[in-house]
C-alpha cells in the first residue's frame, strides 16, 4: 500500500533558480516552521533569521525548495496532467540556445501568428528561456486563461521577431503516447509522469503486448512528475519487488513495492538524456536495477531528492490563497540502493550524441540478420540482441558507429556468417568487417596500469579523463586537486556558484570548480587556516577516507553499514596501522560488505594490512577503487 507520505511526494521539476515572488499569503514565520519540520537536512540558523521567504530560500541555496504563487502552483500541477496544448499550440525541445519548435498545431494561435517548426523561442513575456532551466516553469509561461495574451520572441534565419499570441484551447495533448512499430516494437513516448501516466502504460501493453517482442520507452526531455506514477509504470516491466526507497532527514526509510507480476516479459530499452530527471530517473534506475533491459542515451540529469508539496490541502491556515511551498524532504534510492543525486543514471550504452539514442534502439530492436549476411550478437542488459552488420552499415551507419563506440570492452560480442557458428569479437573488429574505424576505449598508456580493464570501463562511461592528450599516467601520485577532479567528473557535478573557500585555490585554476564542488558536498576538507594545498599528494588513508564518504553518499547500504558499525570493528588487527580518523572508512570499504555466499568483500586494491597508510596513492589505485565502488553498487550496470 502507498503511504500517505508517498502520495504527497513529487519528484517533478529541475528548478535551479528562484522565481521572482509576488506578495505571499504564507508568512516568513510560517515558512520557517515548515522548513524546520519537513526539510531533509538541519536548517541553518541564518536561514531562519531572514525576514522574507525570498531571502530564506536564497540563503538556503536548495534549488528544489521553492515557493509557488497561486498562479505558479496551478501551472505546476497542470503540467503533470493531460492538459490543453500549452495554451498557444506548440511543442518544442529544450536546447542550449532556446526552445526549438518541432510542432505547431493547425489553426492554433501559434500557427495564426506565423510560427513554424524550426523557429527558436528565446523569450516569453520578457523571460529569457535560458535563464530558467526548470521545464515546468517555462511551460507555465505559455499557459493562462483563455483569451489572455503572451508575447513570444523567437529567431528565424538569425532574425529576432516578437509576436503576441492570444491563448486558446487547442485540444488535448496526452503526456504519454504509444505505437506499435514494424509490427513488433512497442513504443511508448512519455513526456511527464502524471495522474494518467500509469493508465497510458497499461493501455499500451494491453493493446500491443501480444505483438511486441521488445519495448522502447522514450524518456528524453522528460523532467519528471509524480513519483507514484513513475514507480507504478516501472512495475509493469519489473514485476514484484521494491522499486524505490525514500530516506528522510532522520535516517528513516519508506519503500515503494510492486506487488504484481510484470505485465510483459519482453525486454525494454529506455531512452534517456541530460533532461531526463527526477521521476524519470526513478523509472530508468528501476529497470536497470532489475536487469529488465537497456538504458541508452546520455547521462541523466541527476535529481536524487524528492519534495513534499505543502498547500491548502494539508495546511489550509497557511495557504489560504491557493499558494504552496515545495520542500526537499527526502532522498530517494533505486532498488540497488543507489541515489541519482548529481551522478544521475549512467546508461548501459552511453552515446557521445544522445540524439542518436532512438536510432540505436531501433537498430537493436528491428535489425534481423539476413541469410548470407554477417550477424553481430550482443549480450546487453540481461538479453541477447542480434543485428545484420552489413544492413546496419548501409542503412544506419551513424547509429551503428555510435553503438559500437559505446560498447564496453567487457560486453559479450560474437560474429557469425551462417547463424550457427559464432566467434568472439570486439567492437573494433566488428567495425572493421564493414569498413568502420572504431577507436579502442583505451588510454595510450593502459599497458602501464595494473587495472587496465577498470581504466577502460571508466573511460567508456566518461567517468575519468586523462591528460587531454590520450594518456592517463597511472603510476603517478594522486594530488589533492586531481582527486577532486576525479570525483567531480565521476559525480557529474554541476558548476558551483560560490567561490572557493580556500585562499590557495585561485578562481581561474583548472581545478578550482572541482575543488569547490566536491568541498560543497562535504567529501573533502581543507588542511586548516583556509588552505587546501591542491598540489600536495594524497596518501592512502586520506584517499580511502574520502572514498568512504563517497560510498555513503551514493549508496544507502554503505550509509547504513557505517551507522551500524559494530563496536569492536575498529579494533581489527588489519586496521592497526591506520590513524583513528581513517579506520571507519577503511573498515567500511574492506570489511562491511558481503557477497552472495556471505563472504566478506574487500573493495580496496589490497588487503588493508598490506597497504601503507601514509604512502602516496597512485592514479591507478584511485581509478581502481572508483571502479570497484561503482561496479559493486551497480551504478555501473554489470556486464
Amino acid at each position: 500500500m502507498k503511504s500517505n507520505l508517498l502520495s504527497r511526494l513529487t519528484a517533478a521539476g529541475l528548478s535551479l533558480a528562484l522565481l521572482i515572488l509576488p506578495t505571499q499569503a504564507l508568512t516568513a514565520e510560517q515558512a520557517a516552521l515548515l522548513l524546520q519540520t519537513y526539510y531533509i537536512d538541519q536548517v541553518p540558523q541564518v536561514v531562519l533569521e531572514q525576514s522574507t521567504i525570498e531571502d530564506m530560500l536564497e540563503v538556503l541555496g536548495d534549488p528544489y525548495t521553492e515557493y509557488f504563487s497561486p498562479e505558479d502552483y496551478a501551472a505546476f500541477t497542470a503540467s503533470m496532467q493531460d492538459a490543453p496544448l500549452v495554451g498557444v499550440g506548440i511543442t518544442y525541445f529544450h536546447t542550449e540556445t532556446g526552445l526549438l519548435l518541432n510542432g505547431v498545431i493547425e489553426d492554433s494561435p501559434a500557427q495564426q501568428a506565423g510560427l513554424q517548426a524550426g523557429d527558436l523561442i528565446v523569450a516569453v513575456d520578457g523571460h529569457d528561456v535560458l535563464r530558467e532551466p526548470d521545464p515546468d516553469v517555462v511551460s507555465g509561461w505559455f499557459k493562462g486563461e483563455e483569451g489572455s495574451s503572451v508575447r513570444v520572441t523567437y529567431l528565424r534565419d538569425h532574425t529576432r521577431r516578437t509576436v503576441t499570441l492570444t491563448r486558446a484551447v487547442v485540444g488535448i495533448l496526452p503526456a504519454t503516447t504509444s505505437y506499435l512499430l514494424e509490427g513488433h516494437i512497442g513504443y511508448i513516448d512519455c513526456n511527464t509522469f502524471g495522474e494518467e501516466t500509469y493508465g497510458h502504460f497499461q493501455e499500451a501493453i494491453a493493446q500491443y503486448g501480444e505483438a511486441a517482442d521488445v519495448w522502447i520507452v522514450d524518456l528524453c526531455d522528460n523532467p519528471g512528475g509524480a513519483t507514484d506514477a513513475a514507480v507504478d509504470a516501472a512495475g509493469l516491466f519489473t514485476g514484484e519487488g521494491a522499486l524505490l526507497y525514500f530516506r528522510d532527514g532522520s535516517g528513516s526509510y519508506e519503500y515503494y513495492p510492486c506487488q504484481f507480476p510484470p505485465a510483459t516479459n519482453a525486454p525494454v530499452i529506455v531512452l534517456v538524456d541530460g533532461f531526463t530527471a527526477s521521476a524519470s530517473e526513478i523509472f530508468a534506475a528501476a529497470v536497470q536495477s532489475y536487469g529488465r533491459g537497456l538504458i541508452v542515451g546520455g547521462r541523466t540529469y541527476g535529481k536524487g531528492v524528492a519534495q513534499s508539496v505543502l498547500s491548502r490541502n494539508s495546511f489550509p491556515e497557511f495557504f489560504s490563497d491557493g499558494d504552496a511551498l515545495k520542500i526537499t524532504s527526502h532522498r530517494f534510492f533505486s532498488p540497488a540502493g543507489n541515489t541519482t543525486d548529481q551522478i544521475g543514471v549512467i546508461p548501459d550504452l552511453l552515446l557521445t550524441d544522445p540524439l542518436l539514442s532512438a536510432d540505436v534502439a531501433f537498430l537493436l530492436a528491428y535489425s534481423v540478420p539476413k541469410e548470407g549476411h554477417t550477424a553481430l550478437q550482443l549480450d546487453l542488459g540481461g538479453a541477447l540482441w542480434q543485428l545484420d552488420l552489413e544492413e546496419a552499415a548501409q542503412e544506419a551507419p551513424e547509429a551503428l558507429q555510435a553503438l559500437l563506440e559505446a560498447l564496453p570492452i567487457s560486453t559479450g560480442m560474437w560474429l557469425s556468417d551462417d547463424g550457427e557458428n559464432w566467434a568472439h569479437t570486439t567492437a573494433v573488429q566488428a567495425g572493421a568487417r564493414v569498413g568502420m574505424e572504431i577507436p579502442a576505449p583505451l588510454f595510450d598508456d593502459h599497458d602501464q596500469s595494473q587495472y587496465a580493464e577498470a581504466l577502460s570501463l571508466l573511460k567508456t562511461y566518461d567517468l575519468i579523463q586523462g591528460d587531454g592528450k590520450g594518456s592517463y599516467h597511472p603510476k603517478d601520485s594522486l594530488t589533492r586537486a586531481e582527486l577532486c577532479q576525479l570525483l567531480a567528473s565521476a559525480l557529474n557535478c554541476v558548476l558551483p556558484e560560490n567561490a572557493s573557500p580556500y585562499t590557495d585555490v585561485a578562481q581561474d585554476a583548472w581545478y578550482a570548480p572541482a575543488i569547490t564542488a566536491v568541498s560543497n558536498m562535504g567529501l573533502v576538507k581543507g588542511t586548516g587556516h583556509d588552505l587546501f594545498m591542491p598540489e600536495d599528494p594524497v596518501d592512502h588513508q586520506q584517499f580511502i577516507t574520502v572514498m568512504g564518504r563517497l560510498a555513503q553518499r551514493l549508496n544507502m547500504f554503505f550509509y547504513d553499514s557505517a551507522a551500524d558499525m559494530p563496536e569492536d570493528a575498529l579494533l581489527s588487527d588489519a586496521l592497526a596501522g591506520y590513524d583513528a580518523w581513517a579506520r571507519p572508512s577503511v573498515w567500511l570499504l574492506s570489511q562491511s560488505q558481503t557477497g552472495y555466499f556471505d563472504n566478506t568483500l574487500n573493495l580496496l586494491w589490497e588487503k588493508p594490512e598490506n597497504i601503507d597508510p601514509t604512502a602516496p596513492a597512485t592514479r591507478d589505485e584511485a581509478a581502481f577503487l572508483l571502479y570497484r565502488l561503482l561496479s559493486h553498487t551497480e551504478i555501473l550496470a554489470p556486464a
